[in-house]
């Protein structure tokens, strides 16, 4: 008879963590397609384009940004021969004011 309740138990203790489980995934999906909704409804209010979130901006605040290579952002880059394609635009002068 224990070996019985024991696997009573073990099966109930099991079917409850599985239905806690489900429970999160589900208003884990839930929360994600309101969010979702959110977002779409805003860019269809305001008329901007929905932009996906770049996470690349926080990278400046990893362990690596912050102590990497010894790189100083405001010093100018090393001249290493590589070449930097720009746009050429003319600048035209404007007359003297009096």
């Amino acid at each position: 008879m224990p070996r019985f309740i024991s696997r009573a138990l073990f099966f109930a203790l099991r079917l409850v963590l599985l239905t806690f489980a489900a429970i999160f995934a589900i208003s884990l999906l839930l929360a994600s397609l309101v969010v979702l909704a959110l977002g779409l409804l805003r860019a269809l209010f305001t008329g901007q384009k929905a932009k996906p979130v770049d996470l690349g901006k926080f990278q400046r605040f990893s362990a690596q940004a912050t102590w990497g290579k010894g790189k100083n952002p405001g010093a100018a880059p090393a001249q290493n021969g590589d070449v930097v394609d720009v746009e050429v635009r003319e600048i035209r002068e404007d007359p003297p004011r009096s």
